[in-house]
């Protein structure tokens, strides 16, 4: 059992900045001992833009966002073309496709991927969500920005079937997003390319 080396707030930190992605146990240590080193430049406003986060920051019931309204400003912004929708599997992929800018189009964000050994199934995406967005009629394209895993395909399959008879055109991104890859990770040019040149699904 190993010692505590400090006092049980500054464990209790360590334990939770563990739980972000990316940041293992010494990672924490480091960061945490870098928050309290630089108290009053970074740690007490990080601390306030965390709270004001908890207390503003909601998901767009529409399409899955995190933002500050609902629906988010992605949403109702008029100057989106509202018969195209780019189906992602989360919020950190709509972001890369923003960074690109390779389209100005609506999203949906599904919350992960269809993955039965996990125990992830339809109704733990938001895939009605998407169907009922399809069946009001105003959606003509379905993008389908997954990535280019299994998990990813066998969702925009699923996604194809529950959306087949209606009047929609489905799309996926083209091949010159690597297999295996995601989409967080990849850059500009490649998310721009790979949306210009989608094919049919």
């Amino acid at each position: 059992m190993s010692k505590s080396i400090a006092g049980p707030e500054i464990e209790r930190l360590i334990q939770l900045l563990a739980r972000v992605p990316g940041l293992g146990p010494r990672s924490a240590r480091r960061a945490a001992l870098h928050l309290i080193k630089k108290k009053d430049q970074l740690f007490a406003p990080l601390t306030a833009a965390m709270a004001e986060a908890v207390d503003k920051v909601r998901v767009c019931s529409t399409c899955g966002n995190v933002d500050t309204s609902d629906p988010c400003t992605l949403c109702t912004d008029p100057r989106r073309d509202g018969s195209t929708i780019i189906v992602v599997e989360d919020v950190s992929d709509l972001w890369a496709l923003e960074r690109a800018g390779a389209m100005n189009a609506r999203y949906h964000v599904l919350g992960g991927t269809l993955s039965p050994l996990d125990g992830v199934g339809p109704d733990d995406l938001n895939i009605k969500g998407l169907v009922g967005r399809v069946s009001e009629g105003a959606v003509s394209e379905l993008i389908l920005a997954v990535n280019a895993t299994v998990e990813g395909q066998t969702t925009a399959h699923y996604i194809t079937d529950q959306v087949a008879g209606m009047e929609v055109k489905v799309t996926r991104l083209a091949h010159g997003v690597p297999v295996g890859g995601e989409l967080d990770y990849l850059d500009e040019g490649t998310l721009s390319a790979a949306l210009k040149s989608r094919t049919s699904f």
